[in-house]
């Protein structure tokens, strides 16, 4: 599964709106959405640092790294 992103998590804590974080960010609404659907391929760390800014939050509160090897790597055979 790789990195998981869970920013729709935490825009739900802070009660944020989806046009709120865009327009402090400096990013477009449609932007972001692809980054809260999990499909975005890559984030600018200026991104995520405005993001974070925004939401009082650290960026390991939004990006969870989610291993499918687990048992690969406790038997020591690894892909």
């Amino acid at each position: 599964m790789g990195i998981q992103i869970e920013l729709d998590v935490m825009m739900a804590k802070r009660k944020v709106s989806l046009n709120a974080l865009s327009e402090y960010v400096g990013v477009t609404p449609q932007n972001l959405s692809v980054l809260k659907t999990g499909k975005a391929k890559a984030i600018r760390f200026s991104t995520l640092e405005r993001i974070c800014e925004f939401l009082d939050c650290q960026p390991g509160d939004i990006l969870i790294h989610k291993s499918e090897n687990k048992d690969e790597r406790e038997t020591g055979r690894y892909k």
